[in-house]
């Protein structure tokens, strides 16, 4: 579904942010991606998303190459930003979810029905500025999925959600994975999503350090500014949370 070969990126200043990155999911796969902040995990989401093209090296997403069909790969993908308000573009969660739709009864029903599933109906016609953090993150999140991508890249999901929050978010990438959805989370905190990714990829200074089941690689995090799950520093071992099984 998703492979990486040798993927180098540098921006037009000549900086490069990415190094020689090999990396391959299959369909429906979960991926957790961290790294200490500006190591380029936010890059890299974006390359899978198509919004860059590598300088080097090729990617692959759902059949679609890279350099050459960045616009092919953004019609299967779609990331969900760390900042929601870079993201949500209507007044209201009605005109953000409803934004560059047809509006029949079909569109509205299904738009009802997302906003339904993100508790997000009692808001339908509210400002979106009126919203909660949280609230704005799942309305970036509900937006992403009406589209019906193949692959969903989210960037720091967990980040400023309250711990009701946080078991919501993982609750719903549960769900998508259920689905078949292939998704990669990036994050910081391991604390968040380490019991629910099948991989874990750690990313330093551009480039990929760790690859592997969370078991065989979270040993080896600290070294690269990462903290250890506090279950896996008190007994080398992954507990799930308590209410998400």
């Amino acid at each position: 579904m998703i492979h990486l070969n040798t993927v180098t990126f540098a921006y037009a200043s000549g900086d490069e942010v990415l190094s020689g990155i090999s990396l391959h999911l299959v369909k429906g796969a979960l991926m957790g991606l961290a790294g200490a902040n500006g190591n380029g995990k936010s890059t890299l989401l974006a390359l899978m998303a198509g919004l860059y093209a590598p300088t080097k090296g090729s990617l692959e997403v759902a059949g679609r190459v890279s350099p050459g069909k960045e616009g092919d790969i953004r019609a299967v993908c779609r990331l969900v930003m760390q900042d929601a308000d870079l993201q949500i573009l209507g007044a209201t969660v009605e005109e953000d979810l409803l934004l560059g739709r047809k509006r029949d009864e079909t569109v509205i029903a299904e738009a009802r029905d997302m906003a339904r599933r993100f508790k997000l109906l009692k808001y339908w016609d509210k400002p979106v500025q009126t919203l909660s953090w949280g609230t704005k993150r799942k309305l970036c999140l509900a937006a992403a999925l009406l589209d019906k991508p193949r692959v969903l890249l989210l960037d720091e999901p967990f980040s400023g959600l309250d711990y009701p929050g946080v078991l919501e978010m993982r609750a719903i990438i549960r769900e998508n994975r259920q689905a078949g959805l292939t998704q990669v989370i990036s994050s910081h905190d391991l604390e968040s999503f380490i019991d629910i990714v099948e991989t874990l990829a750690v990313l330093d200074g551009g480039k990929l350090v760790l690859n592997g089941p969370p078991h065989s690689v979270l040993d080896q995090v600290e070294a690269y500014g990462i903290r250890p799950p506090c279950s896996w520093l008190a007994g080398g071992v992954i507990i799930p949370w308590e209410g998400t099984e």
